[in-house]
């Protein structure tokens, strides 16, 4: 096997048995992400009355999900059952390029969620004019177009670079990992890198601390029953935001920032914290707290009683 072109990840190395237990483990996590997020998409998709740009776009985000796990969860179970724990280069790129899109793709798609809210919230006479499908879906695909372009041309410069080990340190593959194998200077990899983190992830959840701290200064401001109704609809998206914001931010940290002397077990698990939980969370937030959804759903309803 040809060293210079497959990586290697050494964390599967020495599992012993205990990987049996993690495939088990890893499979039927994958399996209830599927269900809880195939159930979310459904329900929307057969139900016209939920067609509205808010459900839209949560089901947006459970399609994001299906769509970021697959880029894991059978990679990284055929590693845990396999004896040489290699990759192509080919394969690592693709996979590196699925994760950061569905990170990319997830801010986007709460960055739209915060704005339907906010829009919804301070301007609820003009809302059915303003947030449009047509609307929300150019805001998407520029967007979408806009973070592809962006990790494809990242992914072009890393994998460019003239490498002096294949030894990944991680379960998947990580673009600033493979750049930090490299024999030579990798600052424009970097910047690079650092630009794409900027305008896909740091910028967006701006606007969306932006907006929500816009939402709470107008309900301080409104009746008690506006308070209620505005809350019930805002805080599903404050949960989802806060736990996939404290995933990335977690991952980013523990990548670029710092080398914290913790135990592998952790680490693994930090680094992994916004492909396992958001997944399974957000479907659950949503179907169980939002009425429309959960009268819709005949699973959801049961669950509830």
């Amino acid at each position: 096997m040809d060293n210079g072109t497959y990586f290697y990840f050494m964390f599967f190395e020495n599992l012993g048995y205990i990987r049996y237990a993690l495939f088990t483990s890893g499979l039927i996590l994958y399996c209830v992400i599927i269900l809880f997020n195939a159930v979310i998409i459904i329900t929307i998709f057969w139900n016209r009355t939920l067609h509205q740009p808010m459900y839209i776009l949560i089901s947006c985000l459970s399609v994001n999900s299906v769509y970021g796990t697959a880029g894991f969860f059978p990679r990284v179970l055929i590693d845990l059952l396999s004896d040489t724990h290699s990759i192509s280069r080919e394969a690592c790129f693709l996979q590196s390029f699925v994760i950061y899109t569905y990170i990319t793709n997830e801010n986007t798609i709460l960055m739209l969620m915060a704005l339907d809210r906010f829009v919804a919230i301070s301007k609820p006479l003009q809302y059915h004019n303003i947030i449009t499908k047509r609307f929300l879906t150019v805001l998407y695909l520029s967007n979408w177009a806009y973070s592809v372009l962006c990790i494809g041309i990242a992914a072009i410069f890393t994998a460019g670079l003239k490498l002096c080990g294949n030894k990944l340190w991680k379960v998947f593959c990580h673009n600033y990992e493979i750049a930090k194998l490299s024999c030579v200077n990798s600052l424009i990899v970097n910047i690079i890198g650092l630009y794409v983190l900027a305008t896909t992830v740091i910028i967006p959840l701006s606007l969306i601390i932006y907006s929500y701290v816009k939402i709470l200064i107008i309900c301080r401001r409104s009746s008690p029953q506006f308070k209620k109704k505005s809350f019930q609809t805002c805080v599903p998206h404050i949960v989802v935001l806060l736990n996939f914001s404290v995933s990335v931010i977690s991952e980013i940290t523990l990548s670029r920032v710092v080398n914290l002397n913790i135990s592998v077990g952790l680490s693994v698990f930090i680094s992994l914290e916004f492909l396992l939980i958001p997944p399974i969370l957000n479907p659950l937030v949503y179907g169980l707290s939002l009425s429309d959804i959960r009268k819709k759903n005949i699973c959801l309803r049961k669950l509830t009683k």
